[in-house]
């Protein structure tokens, strides 16, 4: 059952990350510059993919660095309060995010029944994030969705790109 299942939450998790992927790929290099909003959203979306697979969460070390910044210091179109040390290009990006793809992976394929039974826990704070193990999977798989369209609307309403849906992982990625 354990195997059955982790196969499934991978296919639907890994389909999420391989058409976040795409979409920042997908991206014309001149509008991922130039389009402020679609950079701080590819941005975060690689962050908080790392950030959410991380067991526990005090052991995050991102690979792009960023500062926590309080919202009269953000720029703009800077969604969140982490916002990047420097302008990375949409190459990096991407690497980040394929790095945390295959984080997420093991995640996935190393789960086991005590494994299911840690938790997320960012702190002691009554609103720091306190989930299960599998809670904190699918808060990221819908994290990651959600990001991946605002991305989406964005190539299509701007560009009239549009790209591929992935039913499984490996549909559209192959890595």
């Amino acid at each position: 059952m354990l195997t059955s299942f982790k196969q499934i939450l991978w296919n639907q998790f890994g389909a999420s990350i391989d058409m976040l992927i795409n979409v920042v790929s997908s991206c014309p290099d001149d509008f991922f510059t130039a389009h402020r909003r679609f950079y701080y959203i590819a941005f975060h979306s690689a962050i908080f993919l790392d950030y959410y697979s991380t067991i526990p969460p005090s052991d995050f070390s991102p690979l792009l660095s960023f500062t926590q910044k309080e919202e009269q210091d953000r720029p703009q179109d800077s969604i969140g309060d982490f916002i990047p040390d420097r302008d990375y290009s949409k190459q990096e990006i991407v690497k980040y995010l394929e790095h945390s793809r295959e984080k997420c992976k093991h995640l996935v394929e190393g789960l086991t029944e005590e494994k299911l039974q840690e938790r997320f826990k960012e702190g002691d704070a009554s609103d720091d994030m306190n989930y299960p193990m599998l809670e904190i999977i699918l808060y990221n798989l819908r994290h990651t969705q959600h990001h991946t369209a605002q991305l989406n609307m964005l190539l299509r309403q701007r560009l009239d790109i549009h790209t591929e849906w992935s039913f499984r992982v490996g549909d559209i990625h192959k890595a």
